[in-house]
């Protein structure tokens, strides 16, 4: 079946990346996972999950590094390549042995959002298989770890709600952060942005929220993102933990 497709602009039109246009269409999340991702120049990154690939190019037009996308949905695989994305086609709890015998400076993710069981299934296989939860996120956590140097930074965002099965995931990281997104002021946070690294022994810090919009309520027409939110998602600048 012959799926129609959108061309759609990312970091105010620096990114370009095809989508379909019904079912799993990348949005905001992926923009600030690959913003808060510390990647260096030449390092190597490694996703999990990276769809049509949308996170791995916001990532790579910031900095220069190399990434590798996983998926298991053939569709969405065969979009990140024309897309310019490096994918392996294959289920994180499966890798093929070119990946298992690689190890990367980071991994990042966007694991499904939905726990097994909740809520209603999506009518499109694809936006189905995209948020709802196959694979426990601990398992996304231990394959993280595994394809993670040694010091290697795991960054993820999630939804605030599952923060904790994030954490119980996280045997073998320390020096985790977390990184709350709350949509305006006055909000419980949505959304968390959290960084572990292998290995690493510093304290636990819950960072200060950043708000993506302006007021406590959406007064005018267009968008009204923070200084900070438009930083991010329209000029590709780096999404801090200060």
């Amino acid at each position: 079946m012959t799926r129609e497709l959108t061309q759609d602009g990312f970091l105010g039109g620096r990114v370009q990346a095809w989508q379909p246009r019904t079912g799993y269409r990348a949005a905001t999340d992926p923009v600030f996972l690959a913003a808060a991702c510390p990647a260096k120049a030449g390092e190597h990154v490694l996703e999990l999950g990276c769809g049509a690939g949308v996170a791995a190019l916001c990532l790579a037009a910031r900095v220069a590094c190399h990434v590798t996308g996983v998926e298991r949905q053939a569709f969405y695989a065969d979009l990140a390549r024309r897309n310019g994305v490096d994918v392996v086609e294959a289920d994180l709890t499966a890798l093929p042995a070119e990946l298992r015998q690689r190890s990367f400076d980071h991994v990042i993710a966007n694991p499904p959002y939905l726990a097994a069981g909740a809520g209603t299934a999506a009518e499109d296989a694809g936006r189905e298989g995209a948020f709802r939860e196959e694979t426990p996120l601990a398992e996304w956590c231990t394959v993280a770890r595994a394809r993670l140097k040694p010091g290697g930074w795991l960054t993820m965002i999630h939804l605030a709600e599952r923060l904790p099965d994030v954490l119980a995931g996280l045997d073998g990281f320390g020096s985790i952060a977390v990184l709350p997104l709350a949509a305006r002021e006055g909000r419980d946070a949505g959304r968390v942005v959290l960084r572990a690294r292998k290995g690493g022994r510093g304290a636990f810090r819950l960072c200060a929220p950043v708000l993506i919009h302006e007021g406590a309520t959406h007064l005018r027409d267009g968008d009204d993102y923070s200084a900070t939110a438009r930083a991010v998602l329209r000029d590709g600048a780096a999404l801090t933990f200060d």
